[in-house]
């Protein structure tokens, strides 16, 4: 059934049950031409006449009764279900899919998450830690986070903050092994590395040259694919390692990580929340894409400036100097 086909029908049935055509208008907020229009399609397209027609009043036809005998149960349901779909849209309660890579999903996300939960404990987060991108329409994801802009049409992207990714050591170890001066005398330090899951590579470091982004190969003294386990072998002073600031920031603002060569610091890549159209969000997902923006839109806990990256480098060298 076609939207013009649903409006000639409801136009029928509001007209006898008002048995006026312009109360039927008014009561859909149409002009009565516009009602007028509409009946007279519908009885061409049935190829009958559904009512009789004087100067001051409207009755049904045989026909025009037994039509609507057939058609308002229907239509009644139909309006019905409609709004059972608009009064779910404005809801607060039901599931809630969100996804994001682990990486940042549980540190950067969890409070949002936690803030959100006791705000509407009638909603079911439904939470997937996936590094992958995967296809987020078929995966019926509500909202989602992820480095960099959404790849795929209709997927609405909003950038929340730089993700920096920062090199960064333990005193203890600096106190242990020094300080490499250059990208070069990486090779003859410890460093740790990120394995991916999905196909067991590698990750090369992402830093900076000059105005360009370079891939940094790195021979891996330590290497895994948890993001937990690599910061609990920097924080050991086992290894040096490339931390996204999430994870670094806090750490360095207590002194607990130094960031070193800070001019080969990466912050190319920004994290991004992706949902669908704006106009069809439910209120579920709406509420939590407005707390998401407004608890970590450039939010100073995740990027440290320039000024505090020069402090805390300069604290921690006279540390290990001392």
């Amino acid at each position: 059934m076609s939207i013009n086909e649903l409006r000639s029908i409801t136009t029928f049935v509001r007209t006898a049950e008002f048995g006026s055509l312009s109360k039927a208008a008014e009561a859909q907020q149409i002009s009565p031409q516009a009602a007028s229009k509409a009946l007279g399609q519908l009885e061409q397209h049935l190829g009958v006449r559904l009512f009789h027609r004087t100067t001051r009043s409207m009755s049904l036809t045989e026909e025009g009764q037994r039509f609507l005998e057939a058609v308002q149960p229907s239509l009644l349901g139909f309006q019905q279900a409609l709004s059972a779909v608009r009064q779910s849209k404005d809801d607060l309660a039901g599931p809630l899919r969100l996804v994001g890579p682990r990486s940042v999903l549980q540190s950067v996300i969890g409070p949002v998450m936690d803030e959100y939960c006791r705000l509407y404990p009638e909603v079911q987060l439904d939470v997937q830690l996936d590094d992958r991108i995967g296809n987020w329409v078929e995966d019926r994801i509500d909202v989602g986070f992820r480095l960099g802009n959404s790849p795929q049409e209709g997927v609405v992207a909003r950038r929340l903050f730089p993700m920096q990714l920062i090199i960064c050591a333990a005193p203890s170890y600096l106190r242990k092994h020094g300080l490499p001066q250059s990208l070069y005398e990486l090779s003859s330090h410890r460093c740790s590395a990120f394995r991916r899951a999905s196909d067991g590579r590698v990750v090369p470091w992402r830093v900076r040259v000059g105005d360009n982004m370079q891939d940094q190969p790195v021979n891996p003294a330590f290497c895994t694919n948890d993001e937990g386990m690599e910061l609990r072998a920097v924080l050991a002073g086992e290894v040096i390692g490339q931390l996204a600031a999430p994870t670094a920031a806090p750490l360095i603002r207590s002194g607990r990580l130094v960031p070193i060569l800070l001019e080969h610091m990466a912050d190319h890549y920004s994290l991004f929340v992706y949902y669908g159209s704006r106009a069809a969000q439910p209120a579920r997902v709406r509420r939590f894409i407005d707390l998401a923006v407004d608890r970590l839109l450039d939010s100073a806990d995740f990027v440290l400036s320039g000024k505090e990256l020069a402090q805390a480098n300069g604290a921690g060298l006279a540390a290990m100097r001392g």
